[in-house]
């Protein structure tokens, strides 16, 4: 593990040993393998929550946070390491690979985790776990708790309070630091360079899943080789549904392509979409819908300032969105019925999402969005999302030149000390820019790079 992560990882179990208190204990699992058919795996992905407390990368951990507890305070559960398996699935880090190499206080075979997590839980008061999110997990967390109770007799005193570790987690988690922010930037980067990819290769009679195979090399050939998220790639009437991912259709002259897809980088996730035309260049109806949508995304990545509230965004690209409806007929009305018509949600027909998400590990980032009922104050560390849209369906009441048109235009937005910073800048999104780009043609080349190892945190 670099030393610079280690020594974060220690900072964040020092924060959360004080939030906790000697009388409390935090219980982490890792993710588990999930069968795709058979003995065949999907790829492994750790629990994010598990990575940014312990950075120990193998399937079916659990980490104990006992502030001090005899044994210390970060205890790891794992994998034994077993050379015949080895053979078959890889390098296993075991007990001592945990001590070692990512400094737990104490490791022990998962064989030997109901007999031990009991005594790790004695004469706690509180338990904090992610509690209802796995029933299983659930259910081995009360069986811990059973056998504390069962050495009442002996003077063992079993945890009054089981409390959710979400909130102790997912808000430090929102504010990020800055090596975290240092990878969202390439993670974010190597986007970037993969979405210009498509824009230089596009043409009519590509299949949508040849783009998406574009982006995908583009990725891989930089470093990352996973994605955030499975990619949309929507051609045409495709494109006005919101999650569209079969990506089989073939790219027609004359249609727009929305492309939303975004790598992952050493667990940290990017998020971009771009709508373009598949020969190049824009018809005026199109053009027309995306400049609005481009003039709302503008207003609303203005609005993303420290101590603005997170619904901020939002209404800013509601109000551009709502009276270019209203200037085009697809809303009836006046400028001046503006603030009605967003109160009656009159621009739903065609704009149905809110304007963004949290971004960072998870593409739909953790955080909570209000604190007391209201929307909470943006602060420097954040990372979001800022996506306006337009979505007239085929069938939708509109003019007809608008019809099947579905235009989305999403980046990456840091809020800074002063401000906000577009991690996802270098992909163009002007109309005449991404004209010139996609008339240039050929593709990049991509630079060299040397891929960091999977197995760091």
């Amino acid at each position: 593990m670099p030393a610079k992560t280690a020594k974060e990882l220690k900072r964040r179990r020092r924060d959360l040993a004080r939030a906790i208190g000697a009388d409390g204990v935090l219980i982490v699992p890792a993710a588990r393998e999930v069968t795709r058919n058979r003995d065949v795996h999907y790829p492994f992905r750790q629990s994010s929550d598990f990575a940014w407390l312990t950075g120990f990368p193998e399937p079916d951990a659990v980490a104990v946070l006992a502030p001090k507890h005899k044994e210390g305070e970060l205890v790891l559960f794992c994998r034994p390491r077993d050379p015949e398996r080895e053979v078959w699935d890889g390098y296993r880090f075991g007990t001592e690979g945990a001590v070692e190499h990512f400094d737990a206080d104490a490791a022990h075979p998962l064989a030997e985790l109901d007999e031990k997590l009991p005594e790790l839980l004695a004469d706690r008061e509180r338990v904090y776990y992610p509690l209802g999110v796995d029933a299983d997990f659930d259910l081995k967390v009360m069986g811990w708790l059973r056998a504390v109770r069962g050495k009442a007799r002996k003077g063992v005193s079993a945890p009054t309070e089981l409390v959710t570790s979400d909130a102790l987690l997912h808000e430090r988690r929102l504010i990020k630091s800055k090596r975290e922010l240092a990878t969202m930037r390439r993670a974010a980067g190597i986007s970037a360079a993969a979405h210009r990819r498509l824009m230089q290769t596009c043409r009519p009679g590509l299949g949508e899943q040849q783009l998406e195979a574009t982006f995908l090399h583009a990725c891989a050939e930089r470093g990352a080789r996973f994605q955030a998220y499975p990619p949309i790639v929507g051609g045409g009437a495709n494109a006005c549904v919101l999650h569209y991912v079969e990506n089989a259709d073939t790219l027609r002259d004359g249609d727009l392509v929305l492309v939303d897809a975004g790598c992952e980088l050493d667990g940290y996730a990017s998020d971009i979409t771009r709508t373009f035309p598949v020969n190049g260049r824009f018809t005026a109806p199109q053009r027309t819908l995306y400049e609005l949508v481009l003039a709302a995304q503008r207003a609303a990545i203005a609005a993303v300032k420290p101590g603005k509230r997170w619904d901020a965004p939002h209404k800013a690209a509601l109000k551009v969105l709502t009276r270019g409806l209203v200037d085009l007929g697809l809303i009836e009305g006046s400028r001046d019925d503006v603030p009605q018509l967003i109160k009656d949600e009159k621009y739903k027909p065609f704009y149905m999402h809110r304007t963004g998400h949290w971004l960072g590990m998870d593409v739909h980032d953790v955080g909570s969005y209000k604190q007391d009922g209201k929307w909470r104050p943006l602060a420097p560390g954040m990372v979001l999302t800022v996506e306006p849209g337009l979505y007239v369906a085929p069938d939708a009441e509109a003019p007809a030149e608008y019809r099947g048109i579905g235009i989305r235009i999403e980046d990456d937005v840091l809020v800074t000390a002063d401000g906000h910073e577009v991690l996802s800048r270098d992909v163009p999104k002007d109309v005449e820019a991404i004209e010139r780009l996609m008339a240039a043609g050929g593709p990049e080349s991509a630079p060299a790079t040397t891929p960091q190892s999977h197995r760091e945190p």
